[in-house]
């Protein structure tokens, strides 16, 4: 009897493995690899990353056509440095403009680019010029909200401190 229970485990344990090798395999296959044959790499800066991480889409016209590969503060000009992995065969414009675009109230955030009437196109190792920060949707609805408090006057040197008494 022990011996079929082991036979069991034995089975059971090589299916889990097998389906295990199977979704790695379609995950492997699966990956987004933006940056293979034909594909090329730009830079972006924007005064506010809003949340951007690598592995981020970049879009143009709501289209996937790459991913975010990196995102690093510049120690010079404190502006976050984004470097944007496209599809080799979208070819964008020099005077494209680049912005952060939030994928939902509560989602995460996307570059979306809106490409320029250029003829010249973007290189390897190009850098978008235009580009728009994210905006920091909480702090808009706290202004709403909250806005600032009235800051009292004072009467001028000299003016009477009541006035009509």
């Amino acid at each position: 009897m022990a011996g079929r229970e082991r036979l069991g485990e034995t089975l059971v344990g090589a299916a889990v493995l097998a389906a295990a090798g199977l979704f790695l395999v379609y995950a492997l296959s699966a990956a987004d690899r933006s940056v293979g044959v034909g594909g090329y790499e730009v830079t972006a800066r924007f005064g506010q990353a809003g949340g951007l991480a690598p592995g981020a889409d970049v879009r143009v016209a709501g289209v996937k056509v790459g991913t975010v590969s990196d995102v690093r503060l510049d120690p010079e000009t404190y502006l976050a440095v984004t470097a944007l992995a496209l599809e080799g065969e979208v070819r964008l414009p020099v005077d494209s403009t680049a912005r952060i675009a939030s994928d939902g109230l509560l989602g995460g955030a996307h570059v979306a680019i809106a490409p320029g009437g250029a003829a010249e196109t973007l290189a390897d190792g190009g850098e978008i010029e235009n580009s728009q920060g994210a905006v920091d949707l909480f702090g808009l609805i706290g202004q709403v909200l909250r806005p600032p408090a009235a800051t009292p006057t004072l009467p001028a040197p000299g003016a009477d401190p009541y006035p009509g008494e």
